[in-house]
């Protein structure tokens, strides 16, 4: 197989960890819909000063799910992760920076998962950027 027909859109491994980070990301939005939690997550974000939290939130829950089939599907892979980023960012800093490093043992609600989640979706990326164009 030639560079160019070893891309990194192919290549299984990065396609495994693209459709694992689309499920994962998209779980949280069907679970937030299914349950009722879109409008308790909008007033969190009003109370942290963010205009039109419920909206916001319909918004994220939203982009959750498409975002993440999209993302599945191998489609603009660099602007949807770029745009979970800044999410899982926003979660860092308004939900677990608090809480410490770790979800669960040392400690409770930390930021281990999200810093994983960020450094999948910078993989992802930089997987991105290195493959070769046609």
């Amino acid at each position: 197989m030639s560079a160019a027909t070893t891309s990194a859109s192919r290549d299984p491994g990065i396609v495994l960890l693209r459709v694992a980070l689309a499920v994962i990301l998209a779980i949280h939005g069907v679970y937030r819909i299914s349950t009722g939690g879109v409008a308790p997550f909008g007033e969190f974000l009003g109370s942290r000063g963010f205009p039109a939290g419920v909206a916001l939130a319909w918004a994220i829950s939203i982009f959750e799910i498409a975002g993440a089939a999209l993302l599945a599907l191998g489609r603009f892979v660099t602007l949807i992760s770029a745009i979970f980023v800044a999410q899982l960012l926003a979660g860092i800093w308004l939900v677990h920076l608090p809480n410490g490093w770790f979800v669960v043992g040392g400690g409770r609600n930390g930021v281990e998962f999200s810093v994983l989640l960020i450094t999948g979706f910078v993989a992802l990326v930089l997987s991105e950027r290195a493959r070769p164009r046609a």
